[in-house]
């Protein structure tokens, strides 16, 4: 179903908003700060990774901060958008591809390559993700 929302009155602060939701990310990841990565979701928001599903921003924060203790310690995280639309004024996808770098990597290996969904909602004046999801890029 194509989408009837105008989306002529989006600003430019909006598109690199939405953008920059990846650099947060990045940004939560490198200081292992599980409230600020939880932070990039809406209360009611869902994180999809390969066998894991959790829902709400308080699940996402206790996964990540277990996950930043365990399999993710010392890790650091990279993405780049690929494409960005927008369904309506406060609703965008935004698909990446970047990945794990484990504790030494300086680049993502094959094994550790995503790509992602960002589903992007505007409350209350601020882009937070209602959805994420990745799989393997391969």
């Amino acid at each position: 179903m194509a989408s009837t929302e105008r989306t002529d009155s989006l600003t430019d602060s909006d598109k690199a908003a939405v953008a920059g939701l990846t650099q947060r990310m990045v940004a939560a990841w490198s200081g292992h700060d599980a409230d600020a990565f939880a932070d990039l979701f809406v209360e009611d928001g869902t994180m999809i990774l390969p066998g894991v599903f959790r829902a709400g921003r308080e699940e996402i924060r206790a996964f990540m901060a277990a996950a930043f203790q365990a399999e993710y310690k010392g890790s650091q995280v990279t993405g780049q958008p690929l494409h960005l639309r927008f369904l309506g004024p406060d609703v965008a996808v935004l698909l990446t591809e970047g990945g794990v770098l484990a504790p030494g990597d300086t680049e993502v290996t094959s094994a550790r390559a995503i790509r992602a969904t960002w589903l992007a909602t505007k409350r209350d004046g601020q882009w937070r993700l209602a959805g994420y999801q990745n799989s393997p890029r391969n």
